[in-house]
Parts: C-alpha cells; structure tokens; sequence
C-alpha cells in the first residue's frame, strides 16, 4: 500500500489541563499526524494472522451482543452509548469494560482447563496457552492494559510453578520498568498508569479475609485510592460511593457477564441472556449515577501533589490491615477539601478559552465568590461543552457558575449554551439587548424549563465587591452590533470584552465614555476587518490584546489591517497560543498561555 499525503506534528494540549493529543499519540509511538491525498494497494496478498484477526472482527461484529463483545473480547468500548459511558465513568467502574487482569485471568483459566483435556503434556499445554494469549494480545492491537496483564500472567504463572521465589510486586515493577525502556512516552497514558499502580498496590497491600464481602471491599478501596490521583486529572471528579459500587458491579462482571461473553462466542443461544444482562447492568449504572450527592468535583493535582498523595496512600494502606480506618476519614477529610478548594483562592483569574472559531471567557472571584462565562463558543462538528467547557471548568474546581453572560445570539457565542445548561450548574444567564433570535428562544424555553433567571439588556452587574460595566444599551437592527461590551476593573487592572460589536458599536461606545489606556482587551469579532477600528485602538491604547480565532478558519481572521491597529499591543491569539490565563494577585498580573 503505498499513500500519498503531508505530514504533521500533532497538536499538544490546547486547553489548560485538559487531553494531550500529542502525548497520547506519543504513548502509541505515533510521531507525526498525514492527511492523506492518495491511497494505493499494490499488493493484495494476506497475511494469515491479519486474515484471522479479520474474521475475528467480522464475526463479532455480525453478532448482536456486539456492543458489550467488543469491549470485553477486543477492549473496544466505541459501541457503547456516551450517555452509559459516562454514567461508568461516574460511578467509578469504567475499569471493567477495559481488557484487565481479571479478564486475561479468567480467559487463561478457561484455556487451560479446555486444554488439559485434548493435550497431558503440561509442557505443550504451557506452549499453546503462551502462544494462543500473544495471539490475543496481536488481535486487541497490542493495547496497554493487555500487554501487561499478559505479561504479567506469565510471569506469575512461571515464578509459581518453577519455583523462582519472586514477590509478586516486584514481578509488576519489572514490567513498569521494560515498558517505560521500550517506550517512556508510556507514562502519560492513564490506562499504562492505571494498571501498572493499582495492580502493584493491590499485589503488596492487599489483605486476604474469610469474609468475601470484606475481601471485596478491602480489595476495591485499595483499587478506588491507588486510582484516585489519576481518576481526578483524567475526569475532575470523583464518586467517593465509588468502592461500595464496585463491590456490586466487580461481581457481577467477573463472574458472570464477563465469562458469558466468551460462551456467547461459541454457543449462539446465550446471546439472549448475555444482551439481557448487559442492558440491566446499564440502566443499573445509569440510575446510580442519578445521584450526584456523593460526587465531587476536585480540581487538577500538579506533580508534588501526586507524589504526596502516594506517600499519604501507603500509609493508609499498611495501617487498614490494623483496622486503623480513621486513615480513610483523613483520605475523606482531603477530598472535601480538595472540592472546596475555590475558598482558599485570593486571586482574580481570566481565562480566554480555546474554543475554535468562537469566544468563550471565564472570570474567577477570589474565594469562590463569582464565577462567570462570558460566551459558550460553537462548532456544529463538536460537542465544545463536553470535551472543553465542562472539563476546563471542573479542572480549576468550579461546579457552578454564578452567571452565563452571552454577548449576543451568533453561534459561535451561544451555540453551546443549551448543552452547558443542561449539563452543569448554572445560576443565571444575560443576554444582550435586542429582540430574542432563534437560537435564544430556543434556550429561553430551557431556561424557564430548568427555572434559571434571565436578564437582558442590563447596565451593570455587581460581583464580589467589583462590577460589570455594560457599555452597549443600544439597540441596532443586527446581532454584532447588539453584542454585549463589557468593561470592568479588577484589582486595578481595566479589561474590555468587545464582543462581535463592529465600528458602529465602536463610535456610539467612544462618543459616550472615556476609556483610556486599558490594560487587556478582547479584540471584536475574532479580528475581522469589521470591528477593533484605528480610532478605537488609539483611543484605548491597550497593552495586551487576546483574538479568539480557530486554526486556518475560513474567514481570514484576523484581518491584518487589524493586527497593524494593534501593533502597539501585546498580541496573544487561541489559535497561536491555545487558551491565555491572566492571574492578579496583590496588583501584580501573571500571564500563562498554553501553546498548542
């Protein structure tokens, strides 16, 4: 096969705390991204192990018991329902539907009992066994909880029954160790983390008890916290129900639903209760998570506080084996701590979003006293709250913002806006003057739905001692030249936000108020040509300019008679720069952006 393309380095994090791409990509030793122009077979001749691991594929595929098959058998959960998948994750049982050591254990255990009734050679059978799991480790694509549970099955197996007189743990920390020599971008995979800390916690610490409820137990706390540091920075959240879950979901997959999907294979009949049963475990899962009383969200955990945490969690664990459980309300207390962590802020944050080809802004009050989005961003080809709103605000420790500020109804400003209402905590939103569009009806009909207040057409907005100036009160025949201006003053620093307001907006703003020397401003409609005039530049001479704008967009943004207005400017830009964070603390400004 020969293919025809360009190649590129893939982005890396765009958004503060958020998915790596680059690194992930990295973890698989994938170095470069090609967008392909051409693609042409020059040979068309199989090779036998691909030809199987096809018909594998295919045949469960064509099998309607495929959603759950896939996830269990080949470790590919892409079938099953986003809305379930999140609810797994919420619970904290998403560990099951990834190809684990439970699996490997029970797959291998089925083996060997089939096998010692067609081979007596306890040689051979050791042979095939080694070979027929290489071969399972080839078909799920050599995934990384895969390798290691194989690996570390024949490694346990063999120091057993030779004799070696390894301790179990040491046998996981030697694999850690050749899997970061083979490739050490490995370690910004969570699953490679994951599998690798747990299953060294659980090896060392973990107690054996008469009592198989309490062995569970013991065995899913020591799980919940050796997972719980990575659970925080991939999620930003945790359910603390998460052990007692596991001590209902652990048993009824491993010992049921799990061994049914390999029976199913083979005995097409048990595809009935195996599909039954996964559609009780999901509707089970999905009405637990319901109940969101006892999930916290926790803001994103730096390097040292990782390596505190593990220092902390060893403690713990040695000591519950004494029953000394009051380590776990210490392990508790942290938690809420953790969630609270807002309070303990003094400090005023601005962040300027990536979100593509639109705005999205958050501002942070000290000590939790005010958190405000100005602007939700849109993308028709994206989820933008799912995969950026939700988890940016999650990741500072934010679960609820005080007010939704939409500077007018255009798309790419308020096209997320019904999604984060229906998906986070949101106390009040405004909107700008002007008759109501389509697309603010339609989140108007939520709004009263959901009984959230709403204002339009406001002049100030007073937030933690500190207020809101809404420069535009007008009301114009157009969206953009409706958009909310915002002007405020945060520790003695000026900030504008200008919305979509175009040179109308701008004239009527500069004829009405005296606006010198701001010190930060968000530049109009993305830098088009239309808005960020001459005359308004040099009337408010700012000393940073931020241009929200997607990568390569299609509309020339931003204009480069623009960028000459704001040549005196400090320029920082989403699409050059990711996501650009002001912090202000004691009249001092910081600034950090996150170069993608």
């Amino acid at each position: 096969m020969i293919i025809e393309g360009s190649f590129s380095i893939p982005n890396s994090i765009e958004n503060f705390n958020l998915f790596n791409y680059k690194n992930y990509l990295l973890s698989k030793k994938i170095h470069y991204i090609v967008q392909t122009k051409k693609v042409t077979i020059v040979d068309k001749k199989t090779n036998i192990f691909y030809f199987l691991k096809n018909k594998i594929y295919d045949y469960i595929n064509n099998k309607k018991s495929n959603t759950y098959l896939k996830s269990f058998i080949l470790g590919d959960t892409s079938l099953i329902d986003d809305k379930i998948m999140e609810s797994y994750k919420n619970n904290g049982i998403i560990h099951l539907f990834s190809i684990s050591g439970m699996h490997i254990s029970i797959f291998a255990a089925f083996l060997l009992y089939v096998l010692k009734r067609i081979i007596k050679s306890d040689y051979i059978i050791h042979i095939v066994t080694c070979f027929i799991l290489l071969f399972y480790c080839f078909i799920t694509n050599f995934n990384i909880s895969t390798i290691r549970a194989i690996l570390t099955f024949f490694l346990l197996y063999f120091n057993k029954y030779y004799k070696l007189g390894f301790k179990n743990y040491y046998i996981v920390i030697y694999i850690f160790i050749i899997a970061l020599f083979v490739n050490p971008f490995s370690i910004f995979n969570s699953g490679f983390l994951y599998t690798y800390i747990i299953s060294f916690y659980l090896m060392k610490y973990s107690i054996h008890n008469n009592n198989y409820i309490i062995g569970l137990l013991n065995i899913s706390m020591i799980s919940f916290l050796a997972g719980l540091p990575i659970t925080i920075n991939s999620n930003h959240c945790i359910n603390i129900l998460s052990p007692i879950i596991n001590i209902i979901f652990v048993p009824l997959v491993s010992l049921l639903i799990f061994p049914l999907s390999v029976f199913s294979l083979f005995i097409p009949f048990i595809d009935r209760l195996f599909i039954l049963l996964t559609y009780i475990l999901e509707q089970f899962s999905l009405f637990i998570s319901n109940y969101k009383i006892f999930v916290f969200t926790l803001s994103h955990l730096s390097f040292i506080s990782f390596v505190i945490y593990y220092c902390l969690m060893t403690i713990i664990v040695k000591n519950i084996s004494n029953k000394k459980y009051y380590y776990l309300l210490f392990i508790i207390l942290i938690v809420i701590i953790h969630n609270n962590i807002q309070l303990f802020n003094n400090s005023y944050f601005l962040h300027y979003i990536n979100v593509g080809q639109g705005d999205s802004i958050l501002l942070s009050f000290p000590h939790n006293n005010g958190n405000i989005l100005i602007d939700t961003g849109g993308n028709k080809n994206t989820n933008v709250t799912k995969k950026i709103l939700i988890p940016y605000l999650k990741s500072f420790g934010i679960n609820k913002l005080h007010y939704l500020v939409l500077s007018h109804g255009d798309y790419d400003h308020v096209g997320e806006a019904i999604n984060l209402v229906n998906n986070f905590k949101v106390e009040k939103v405004i909107f700008n003057c002007g008759e109501y569009n389509d697309l603010e009806k339609e989140l108007i009909k939520v709004l009263d739905k959901k009984k959230i207040k709403y204002y339009s057409c406001i002049k100030e907005l007073n937030i933690d001692k500190n207020k809101l100036y809404f420069l535009q009160t007008k009301e114009y025949d157009n969206e953009n030249d409706n958009s909310n201006v915002i002007y405020t003053v945060l520790d003695g620093y000026k900030f504008m936000f200008m919305g979509d307001a175009s040179i109308t907006t701008e004239k009527e703003i500069l004829d009405k108020y005296n606006l010198p020397d701001i010190d930060v401003l968000k530049v109009g409609h993305h830098g088009s040509k239309t808005s960020s005039s001459n005359e308004l530049i040099n009337e408010i001479n700012p000393k940073y300019s931020i241009i929200s704008v997607g990568k390569n967009n299609c509309y020339g943004h931003p204009n480069k008679e623009v960028l000459n207005n704001l040549n005196k400017s400090k320029i920082y830009r989403t699409d050059q720069d990711g996501s650009i964070m002001f912090k202000i603390k004691n009249n001092k400004l910081k600034i950090e952006t996150c170069n993608p």
